[in-house]
């Protein structure tokens, strides 16, 4: 079989080592940033998995104990898997002044029950002495329903996976999260690896968000640090057929491995998962039987190695306790041999912690953005030998059916959204700033082999923090607190709206005729102002620019390093030296020229390869049938920026010009006034 399969994503980073060394009190380079915002009464930790935010928490939550006189500390966790993050810690002993303890019966996730039946515990721990608590999130939720916001006063609640909460008044967590904040007795502290949400439902309301000190750790900065893991790629691979039978393309024996197989709803999945499970381990080799002290499959392959396979998908309780309970053998953590394959469908996700998986292979799209960074950073953990991990979506082709060709049209755009995402959550930071007369070089910053150059426009990078300094023509910058934060904190909430967008996705690959512009700022700008209504226009504006600008260069560099060999050998620089290039290559980066650039465009080169010229033309065809010239809300958009041209032109664009931006405005207009003229006349 051919493999198709290429890598949308391919970074390299510097094995710096930083993120994985301890200061003098034990603490990695996340968990010092975090502390040193530990008397923030509310805080929000923004960092990948495997960066150490449980101990992080540990470390904030006893100071709050010992010195900011808050009486306990209750920890929530999704699921009860992830209560066993905080158990004893011996904290002293890497330089800490006091050691992290739970008494094992308020460590709620091991304890029998339900989550419903463990409310008098949560009771009977308010009015106890002692100072920690774990439970898991609905075990919370319904103690709060019992028994109010008021008993929880003088109290640190610390949420973990804090992407679960909503904003929408249907998630209880967050509404008793708007509670806690309205009376402001309880100190909180909210970590995630993925603070947006697949659903696009924002995690706070604004109101409530600019309470909270914010920490942010990037991916870029946790992989770089790293001591081993070099290289990460993530791609997605199309198949036709049963994709029991492609699935040996891109399943490598040889890695360790992740095998997350489709629901049993999806296309992909055969209706029988069991089935599915038998095929992969027949391909894989010839099965010998299963270890009695672990559970795990015995297979040998063709070149006399044994597999041990763990199979998560058989719901047989005694088989499967048997081999979670293996996967989870604290004195097996650091053996490598120990499992060599995990295949799993709802299990091994998030908070799931194999420091050897090398490979994370998804088959079908997962329901959420949020679901698929949990399973790409199951491969994303630094060990000993482990310098390249990859993660790979199985994807199916589209059907010839009406029906199936339109879930596989979805299915392709929501993993060409997730590759997109992915690569801004992978790349360093970007700060932009306005070219201006008097503008000099930033501190800590690199400019490149001839420095800062007060004629032209600079990119600088420091290794230090892994962040850009951009100095960009014409850019709005940000004048509110609250648009300043969004700008520094949250452009990828902003591009995670825009790339799930099915219209700006759809007409950014698939359509020849579309104005850029269009995308960048009518659909950008619509996206940013349902998203930010608080914000007023000029605010909004610089939004929209900062994340635009964001999401092309990270598009343009990827374009200069996948066709330029001298970049692709720069290794750990590539993507730097590729933004630094594309800046450099043209006369003056301003942003109308960053709005002139199709975001979707080195995507669909991509898609491209990626899959068959068969199945690249129907999906093309789909798109194409269902298509809206425009919208009634794109014309109004289009007729406010035609009036900010007539500002800047001292006329109103014209339906007759050569620039296709130009005339698409004018169109806009002229579609306004139809519409206009078609109400007056009943």
């Amino acid at each position: 079989m051919e493999n198709k399969n290429v890598p949308s994503v391919s970074v390299t980073y510097a094995q710096t080592g930083g993120s994985t060394k301890s200061n003098e009190l034990g603490m990695r380079a996340m968990q010092e940033r975090a502390y040193e915002k530990r008397g923030e009464q509310y805080l929000l930790i923004k960092s990948p998995p495997a960066s150490g935010k449980s101990r992080a928490l540990m470390f904030i939550a006893l100071d709050k104990l010992h010195n900011q006189s808050l009486k306990q500390a209750i920890i929530l966790v999704p699921e009860k898997s992830i209560g066993a993050s905080f158990n004893d810690e011996p904290l002293s002993q890497f330089g800490f002044w006091a050691d992290w303890r739970i008494e094992p019966k308020w460590n709620l996730c091991n304890a029998p029950g339900e989550d419903g039946g463990k409310i008098n515990s949560v009771k009977a721990f308010l009015e106890s002495d002692d100072r920690v608590l774990v439970c898991t999130h609905a075990t919370f939720r319904f103690a709060v329903d019992r028994f109010g916001v008021e008993v929880f006063d003088d109290r640190l609640i610390a949420v973990d996976e804090f992407h679960h909460v909503s904003a929408n008044p249907n998630n209880k967590l967050g509404a008793h999260l708007g509670e806690f904040i309205a009376r402001d007795k309880v100190h909180i502290v909210a970590m995630t690896g993925s603070y947006f949400r697949g659903d696009a439902e924002a995690v706070l309301s604004p109101e409530d968000e600019v309470n909270f000190e914010t920490v942010t750790y990037t991916y870029y900065e946790q992989l770089n640090g790293y001591e081993y893991l070099k290289k990460l790629d993530i791609g997605y691979y199309f198949y036709s057929g049963s994709y029991s039978d492609s699935i040996l393309a891109v399943l490598n024996p040889t890695e360790k491995t992740i095998i997350h197989i489709p629901n049993v709803n999806s296309r992909e999945s055969t209706k029988d998962k069991i089935k599915e499970v038998e095929h992969i381990i027949e391909e894989l080799g010839d099965w010998k039987g299963i270890d009695p002290n672990t559970g795990f499959h015995l297979v040998e392959t063709s070149d006399g190695r044994t597999l041990r396979i763990a199979d998560l998908v058989d719901d047989d309780p005694t088989k499967r306790d048997k081999v979670s309970a293996a996967l989870r053998i604290p004195e097996e953590k650091n053996n490598r041999d120990h499992v060599d394959i995990i295949i799993a469908l709802g299990m091994a996700k998030e908070g799931f912690d194999w420091i050897w998986c090398e490979h994370a292979l998804t088959v079908g799209y997962r329901s959420s953005l949020t679901e698929i960074i949990q399973i790409i950073g199951r491969a994303t953990r630094d060990a000993k030998g482990k310098t390249h991990a990859r993660f790979t979506n199985l994807i199916a082709e589209p059907d010839a059916s009406e029906e199936a060709v339109t879930d596989a049209v979805n299915d392709t755009l929501k993993a060409i959204a997730a590759s997109l995402l992915m690569e801004q959550v992978l790349a360093p930071k970007f700060n932009f700033t306005i070219k201006k007369p008097n503008s000099g070089p930033a501190e800590g910053y690199d400019y490149g082999e001839g420095g800062y150059n007060p004629e032209g426009n600079n990119v600088g990078f420091s290794e230090a923090t892994g962040q850009f300094q951009i100095e960009i023509n014409g850019l709005s910058e940000p004048k509110s607190k609250d648009a300043q934060r969004i700008c520094q904190e949250d452009l990828n909430e902003v591009i995670t709206a825009f790339v799930q967008d099915k219209t700006a996705l759809e007409r950014g690959l698939f359509d020849e005729e579309m104005v850029p512009e269009e995308l960048t700022q009518v659909r950008m700008g619509k996206i940013v102002k349902d998203k930010y209504p608080e914000l007023d226009e000029e605010d909004q504006e610089a939004v929209r620019q900062h994340a635009i600008a964001a999401l092309n260069l990270t598009q343009k560099a990827k374009e200069l390093v996948n066709s330029d060999d001298d970049l692709e050998r720069g290794g750990s620089t590539a993507l730097i030296d590729g933004v630094r290039k594309f800046a450099m290559d043209v006369r003056d980066l301003d942003i109308d020229m960053i709005d002139h650039i199709n975001p979707f465009g080195e995507a669909y080169a991509i898609l491209a390869k990626s899959m068959s010229e068969e199945s690249l033309k129907q999906v093309a065809a789909v798109i194409a049938a269902k298509r809206v010239n425009l919208t009634l809300d794109e014309a109004r958009e289009l007729a406010k920026r035609a009036l900010k041209f007539k500002h800047e032109r001292g006329r109103l664009p014209s339906i007759t010009a050569a620039d296709p931006w130009e005339k698409r405005m004018a169109e806009g207009i002229a579609f306004l006034q139809q519409k206009t003229a078609e109400a007056a006349n009943g």
